[in-house]
């Protein structure tokens, strides 16, 4: 997850909430951007570049505070980011509807992309009224810490946070206790509800007020397409991956039902969400054992390689640096390792989701995860560190383009080039005497799909409920069952127990309360193997796309690199053309990368009922 999920500009202030609504009411007063700008090319440009250097250095100041708050959560911290939000959400606000005194205006396409990146940078658009602005700001912020408080308490006091319910959900195959474990982190989220309910009102009313219809819109509208065409754009692309999605469902549910029971998991119909391995289904690796072709072998498990070399934390990290310094890319500052968190501390409360952080647009980059030494965090440092050397790739670019070609594209490089950890890849980094055969490809490739195949419908669920309920589609008094019943459209999975709206189910999914849109993971997905299939190419690698890795070339390095600095200073489709040769996102590098995997699963799934 890319950590950055606010940027704007306002009059700065920290401190007390009081003293940052004084300041950005008087705001308007003496702020150059309400100059009369000429309404011009040249005007356009000089509101642009007054602007930018606002942004710049609130973005810097609300970064720091989110750092600050995430890693000591405190009431204290808490209202300072909030008192940072509020700064960025109100002067953003003012820079939109400012920036509308140049529609009609013949402009460059540089300039009008800029104008149209301003008035979409951000997750989140302030309402008009400063007192609104306050309640958003707190009001975001505090939901993001009650999650990062987050504990599943017994009556006889012992709690348990999300990390620990995790475990328990990922290793143990009683059902009782997965039950008990996927309820129990549940109870963390309907104090967030009414929060919520709010949150989306005054969201949508600043989004209303910077001229789109909702939140939705707005989140749609940072895509180099209209709207609608977005939401159209996706489905084409669940289209193309659906069949064999519902190849894997069919098969994992008739293992599991072979485990569990049909008592617990029928043969027919959606699967109950608690017994696949991860909190909100999204991923279903861990169950592996499970559901693992009986017949074979991948030849190695990482995480027992990783803790038999005696890996720690920070050493893992550094098996991610090493990765991009391969390719020709310059390694990380030594104030990264100074200032990242890599294990999670004793002494306080932190939010352990993994995030990567660029606090100051230049060079002072950072993670903080609270890493276990296993094969999955292996793959997320790698992602994480995706964010970092993206982020520092397009530092000397103009502010407003100081970001990926779109979100997608942040979020995907990381995971393409952790396609490249393949079993030669970890005898070039010694963590494996020798490959295995080929024989052992079609468990590797199983356990990938459960990965990624696994996500790619929820990574359409939490925004498709979102977007519903901003454009109110879905009300208040459904968001729970509306939440399951996209559940079972997309993932095919439904609640183990009967749920209600007494339950807020998707809060208990970081990036609800967190206000980070989603799609932009669905869309990683995708992109991933595009980039991989386009990499591999550029380093002319022979053989299966599942067994291609990058490490080490420089003619993929630099390839990569040149998508890296054009971070968002042009249209994707062109920023994807330069790598892939072609203009449009495609899955069908995701079926080429599985082949092997989909033929056995159809020759396993016969005589099956699949679907839900």
């Amino acid at each position: 997850m890319l950590a950055r999920t606010f940027h704007g500009v306002g009059c700065f202030t920290a401190g007390a909430l009081g003293l940052a609504l004084a300041l950005s009411l008087s705001c308007t007063a003496r702020d150059p951007a309400h100059r009369p700008f000429p309404r011009t090319e040249a005007g356009a440009r000089a509101f642009l570049a007054q602007g930018e250097q606002r942004l710049l250095a609130l973005w810097i100041t609300a970064e720091r505070a989110s750092w600050v708050q995430e890693n000591f959560i405190t009431v204290d911290t808490e209202r300072i980011a909030a008192d940072a939000r509020l700064a960025v959400l109100a002067a953003t606000r003012e820079l939109a509807q400012a920036s509308t005194r140049f529609d009609g205006v013949e402009l460059s396409p540089e300039t009008a992309r800029k104008l149209r990146l301003l008035r979409t940078t951000l997750p989140l658009a302030a309402p008009a009224d400063p007192e609104r602005q306050a309640e958003l700001a707190l009001l975001a912020t505090q939901m993001a810490s009650l999650y990062g408080k987050g504990e599943s308490c017994r009556p006889d006091g012992t709690c348990r946070d999300l990390e620990e319910l995790e475990r328990v959900l990922a290793e143990s195959r009683d059902p009782a206790e997965l039950l008990d474990a996927w309820q129990g982190w549940r109870t963390i989220s309907p104090p967030l509800r009414p929060m919520y309910e709010r949150f989306v009102s005054l969201a949508n009313e600043g989004a209303r007020d910077v001229g789109f219809a909702d939140l939705g819109d707005l989140w749609r509208a940072g895509y180099d397409m209209p709207s609608d065409a977005f939401a159209t754009e996706v489905d084409r692309l669940w289209n193309q991956v659906r069949p064999f999605y519902e190849s894997l469902h069919c098969y994992v549910r008739a293992r599991l039902s072979e485990r569990y029971g049909q008592e617990i998991v029928p043969a027919t119909g959606p699967i109950p969400a608690h017994v696949l391995g991860n909190m909100w289904a999204q991923s279903w690796a861990e169950i592996f054992d499970v559901v693992r072709p009986p017949t074979t072998d991948p030849g190695y498990d990482l995480t027992q390689l990783l803790r038999a070399k005696g890996v720690d934390a920070r050493e893992m990290v550094r098996y991610g640096e090493r990765f991009f310094t391969s390719l020709g890319l310059p390694p990380l500052p030594q104030t990264f390792w100074e200032r990242s968190l890599f294990t999670k501390p004793a002494d306080r409360e932190v939010v352990c989701h993994a995030s990567a952080w660029d606090l100051d647009w230049v060079d002072d980059l950072r993670v903080k995860m609270c890493i276990d030494v296993t094969a999955d965090e292996f793959v997320t440092i790698h992602h994480e560190l995706g964010h970092n050397f993206y982020q520092r790739a397009y530092n000397k670019l103009d502010p407003l383009y100081q970001n990926g070609a779109h979100d997608g594209f942040h979020e995907g490089i990381g995971d393409a080039i952790a396609l490249s950890i393949t079993p030669e890849y970890l005898v070039q980094v010694g963590l494996l005497d020798r490959a295995p055969g080929d024989a052992g490809d079609l468990a590797l490739l199983l356990r990938s799909a459960l990965d990624k195949i696994a996500f790619l419908p929820f990574g359409i669920v939490v925004d498709q409920w979102r977007w519903h309920v901003f454009a109110g589609e879905t009300r208040p008094e459904t968001y729970n069952a509306d939440w399951w019943s996209l559940a079972q459209r997309y993932q095919g999975i439904r609640p183990p127990v009967p749920r209600s709206e007494a339950d807020f189910d998707p809060g208990a999914k970081y990036h609800v309360p967190a206000n980070t849109p989603y799609t932009r993971y669905f869309l990683a997905h995708i992109l991933q193997y595009q980039f991989h299939r386009a990499l591999c190419e550029a380093a002319g690698v022979a053989g299966p796309l599942h067994r291609c890795s990058i490490y080490g070339n420089a003619a993929a390095g630099a390839k990569l690199r040149a998508l890296l600095e054009a971070g968002a200073s042009r249209p994707w489709p062109e920023t994807l053309e330069q790598l892939t040769g072609g203009r449009e996102m495609d899955a069908t590098a995701i079926l080429d990368y599985y082949a092997p995997l989909r033929a056995w699963l159809d020759e396993q799934n016969r005589g099956r009922t699949c679907g839900w």
